[in-house]
Order: structure tokens, then sequence, then C-alpha cells
């Protein structure tokens, strides 16, 4: 997420230190930092602190705990205006979707540009000033984390002066064009905002508004939405739309419910700043209102023992007291009781976490690792062999996955639903990869491997589980995988890396007749050196003989790393080589 420090500065009446700082004291106690232009931070904030720290009040009060500078405002406690009540909205809602929403009727309001400061504040982290009304839900959305949606009352159908809204599954085969104009098709895994009494769609509910009931400098009524969605819902619909935005972004991290409220207070209170217009009430449905957080309670000593550390009782009240962790402490043992924005705590090992990193796991002292019997390397020195023998003979390892269609062992949840068992064999999935590596020959490292592979891995059994060899034709005195203490692997001179290339490969075939004491690697030697820059593989792939001459077939691979080849130009580099060739005085076949 992308974070101003002048934003931040908002909630400190002390000045901060600099960017580069501030980027510092992230990344040795909270997130990764992925770049610093100027004022702005691009923080990287993980899943498991998604649902409060998407925001700059969230990073304000990590950063707050981490300098240990008081924070100045937190909009988080100061307490909530209540709102009147009206009979002039109803929201009705899915309630499998739907875990909180506030809906809020405002009318004469004045739609225009939006005041400097706010203007300044979204283009200052990139983003487009549109107008005020639509500013206010955008800077809310990335002061505090709640997203938020506003629409134009006068282009809904009323019932009596009454705005009814619905929430609900969308119809499969139902179209929606979206504020920035794409057109997408819902399914009935997916839900809507939806005028009531006209039946239009406003909104896919969670992701993105919709362009018939977008807010224009026309508009003078206003329905504010601030709702709470299913996080796994609105994922698995931003994923089957292709459709990802700062809404669906947040809700998938499931912030609190708790959240929308001060959402609504928030939005409320800008409104009547930058756009005026009379709040005629607010509609709240809660029809998933969860449980208060439980007390997680850690002791001193444990704290101490799973990070390894000295700490002291006043240190961990210090940290506790700087993350605002409400907490109280008998002798040396903390009972915390998370605020309602804090999602993430909930087992004693969080706190310990939340110990650990802004005290600074510098502080925990290296301790060296006890002393351990060696591993028995036998059985891998055998392994080792088996593969040593079967390469000397031309053949090409392969891997494959554990999973068969059939087996003595079935498992619960398989990944891959063809292949629900382990395997009892080698042979099956063999055989799949020797087809597939038909294609891939020409490629690969060894010339022989679209008829020579094998696999060394473990087959199981309803008992028990053991390691097995499987060859792709018949191999005799291949050696056991047995302990074998005694055998020391061959030695190889490696190579450079080189990345392979994302073009395809070219295959041509060149087959000569020339005398029986042709030098073959002279002759390899000068086709690849007649064959042109693209030539990657050279290999003699079959021979005969027959009246003193000996026919010598080579495989020529052409590839490149910039482009696909055309055959036009795979054919003048052959044309080039049946040149030397010919005028070697052997016959090209």
């Amino acid at each position: 997420m992308k974070i101003s420090t002048d934003w931040l500065q908002k909630y400190f009446e002390k000045p901060l230190p600099s960017v580069e700082v501030i980027a510092d004291a992230f990344t040795f106690h909270s997130f990764e930092i992925d770049g610093v232009e100027g004022n702005i931070l691009d923080v990287k904030v993980l899943p498991n602190r998604a649902a409060d720290c998407l925001s700059h009040r969230g990073i304000a009060k990590d950063l707050s705990a981490i300098l240990n500078i008081p924070i100045k405002y937190d909009p988080f406690r100061e307490p909530l205006e209540v709102f009147p009540t009206t009979d002039k909205l109803t929201v009705e809602v899915d309630s499998d979707y739907v875990l909180r929403h506030t809906g809020a009727l405002v009318k004469g309001v004045k739609v225009g540009a939006s005041p400097a400061w706010l203007k300044d504040a979204l283009e200052s982290l990139g983003q487009r000033s549109i107008n005020n009304v639509v500013d206010v839900l955008n800077f809310v959305l990335l002061d505090i984390g709640q997203p938020s949606g506003a629409f134009d009352v006068g282009k809904m159908e009323l019932e009596n002066g009454v705005v009814k809204i619905n929430i609900r599954r969308a119809k499969t085969g139902e179209k929606i064009t979206t504020l920035t104009g794409e057109e997408y098709t819902l399914t009935e895994e997916m839900f809507t905002f939806t005028d009531a009494v006209g039946g239009s769609l406003l909104d896919i509910a969670g992701i993105k508004g919709g362009l018939t009931s977008g807010v224009t400098e026309s508009t003078t009524d206003l329905f504010i939405s601030v709702g709470n969605y299913d996080g796994t819902l609105i994922r698995k619909a931003s994923q089957k739309l292709k459709l990802f935005t700062d809404a669906s972004q947040r809700y998938q991290n499931r912030p609190t419910p708790e959240l929308t409220a001060y959402g609504m207070h928030a939005i409320l209170a800008l409104l009547k700043q930058v756009a005026g217009g009379e709040l005629v009430g607010v509609v709240d449905v809660y029809p998933k209102k969860p449980a208060q957080s439980a007390p997680v309670i850690v002791s001193l000593i444990r704290i101490n023992a799973i990070l390894g550390a000295d700490f002291k009782e006043s240190e961990v009240t210090d940290v506790l007291r700087r993350l605002d962790l409400p907490t109280t402490v008998a002798g040396t043992v903390f009972t915390v009781t998370p605020p309602f924005e804090r999602t993430d705590i909930t087992l004693p090992e969080d706190i310990v976490e939340e110990v650990g990193r802004i005290l600074g796991y510098d502080r925990v002292q290296a301790v060296e690792l006890s002393s351990t019997e060696a591993v028995d390397q036998a059985k891998f020195r055998g392994i080792e062999r088996v593969k040593d023998f079967l390469v000397e003979r031309g053949f090409t390892e392969v891997s494959t996955q554990s999973f068969a269609k059939k087996g003595e062992v079935w498992l619960a949840n398989p990944l891959d639903k063809t292949k629900p068992a382990l395997r009892t064999t080698l042979a099956e999935n063999l055989k799949e990869a020797l087809l597939k590596a038909k294609l891939y020959a020409p490629i690969t490292v060894a010339p022989n491997v679209e008829s020579k592979v094998f696999e060394v891995g473990t087959v199981f059994s309803k008992d028990s589980e053991r390691i097995a060899v499987q060859t792709s034709e018949p191999v005799p005195d291949i050696p056991e995988i047995a302990p074998d203490g005694d055998f020391v692997p061959k030695r190889y001179v490696l190579s450079p890396y080189k990345p392979f290339s994302l073009y395809p490969f070219i295959v041509r075939d060149v087959a000569f007749w020339a005398p029986d004491t042709t030098d073959v690697e002279s002759t390899r030697s000068n086709i690849m050196q007649n064959a042109g820059p693209m030539l990657v593989r050279c290999t003699l792939f079959d021979t005969f003989s027959k009246e003193g001459r000996t026919s010598f077939a080579f495989r020529l691979v052409f590839q490149s790393d910039e482009s696909t080849l055309t055959d036009e130009e795979a054919n003048g580099w052959m044309a080039s080589v049946t040149l030397w060739l010919t005028s070697q005085g052997w016959e090209v076949r």
C-alpha cells in the first residue's frame, strides 16, 4: 500500500523522522518496504495485518508503537455519534453474504471539485480526483481502511418516496456496466446491489459500482453504502470476474464489521464539510454480529521461552501499552483484550510475536545448537549409486508426483481429483512422463530421452512405504538400493546455468552416406559450424552400414532466445549444412 508520511504526520503532534528512518523502522519491526519515492512509502502489508493496516490509521498506530511516539488522535477510540433513523430508506440483505450494512440517505448535496487539501492528499498517492463526493469515499478508504459507495438517488425508482435497496445473489447472465465502462456478466456466485423498486443493478457488491447510478455534478440526493461482506465470496467473485479493486482487496482480508460504523461517521462528517447536504437518516443492518474478542492470556515465562529471550515484565508491559492493547497483569501473567480492529490477535503466540517484533529480534541472543547424532548416509549413497549406474547407460532421470489413479492409500482431499491415491508403483506415472518426454525430446539434455528414462521414488502400501526404481526398458544388473558405505559418487563438471528460451524450437534431420572411416565428432563439429547461430543441439541419432559406406543421421535443433524462428530461416541454415556435406563428396539422402 502507498503511504504518505505527510498524511501520517496528521496523526502525531511530534514531528516524525525522515522517510528513510521510518522505512528502516518498519523493515526491522513490521513490514517490508517495496520502495520509497519522495515522501511516499510502498508498504508490503501481509494478510495477517491487512484487516487493520491497509490504511494510514493502521500504519500510524504501528509506527507509534515502534518509535514510541504517542498518537494524538485515533478515530477508533472516539465516541460515535448516534445517527437518526429513517423510514425513507430500507435495505434488505442476503445474510449469507452481508455481515453488516450501514446505509445513509443524504439530500441536498452540491457535487463539484474537491478542496485543495483533499485533492492533494489523493493525488500524492497516485489517485485521480473525481469530485468531492467520490473523493471523500476514497479518502476514508485510504485513511481508515473502510470501502464504501455512493449512489445517485435521482437515478433510482422510489416507492412512495422510499429508497429501497436489495443486496441479493445475482442471477446467472445478468450484466452490469461498471463506473469505468466495462461490462461484466454475473453468475449466482456473485452478489449485487439492486434498486428494489426499479430492478436495476447498482453495484457488484463489495467490488465495484455501476455506471447507471454513478454520482455526477447534477446529483443532489445520495444513498451512501458502507458494508462488510464475506471475504471468501468476495475473493471468488473477483477471481472469476478478473476484477480486483481496493475494496475487494480489503474485504477478502476480513476487516471487522465494527469498522462500518466508523466509516459512515467519517464519510458523513467529511461530506457535510465539502459538499453540504442534510442527513435524512441511517439504517444499520447487522445480521451476523460477531462475539466479542476473547481475552488472550500469556505468561512472561512462555514469552521468553518461545523467543529464546530474557525480557523483563516491565518491557512487555510497555510494549502492550505502546500497541494500545488493553492489558491486566497479575504477577508475570498478561491478560490482553484485543481491540475490535486487531482481528489477528487470538492466540498467546500472537502476543509473543508482537513483543518480539517491537522490542526487536536483534535482542534475541544466538545460541549454539545442541549436538546431534550424525545421520546415516548409506541409504542415500545407495540411491545415488543406482542413479549413476543408469545415467552411465544413457538413461535420463525424471521425477513425477506420488499420486495415482488407484492404490492402497486414498487421500481425503486430493489436489488432483483424477489421481486420488498414493502410488503403489512407479510404472504408471513413468509411462505418462515418457509420452510427454517424446514431445520435448529434441531440446532435452539427453538425446535418447524419448526411449530411456527412469525414476527413483517412494511407493506406498497400506502398511508401509519404500524406495523403488522403475526404468522405461529392461536393464540387467541394476544395483540394489541398499546400504553401501563404500560407494563414492562420480565427480561431475558443472556447466554454468543458462536460462531456457520462451520460444518454440524447430527440429531438422539430415542423413548422408559417408565412408566407414568418417570421424563422427569431427563431422558433427563441422555441421555445427555451418548450421548458423540459432543451433542449440546437434545429435547423432542413427547409423547403419552397407557396402563399405555408413549412413549417418544427425538431428539439429534450432531455437532463439528472442523470437519465434520461421521455417524459412531453418531451411536456409539446413541448405548451408547440405552444401558443406556435398562439398565433402558425400551423398545426402
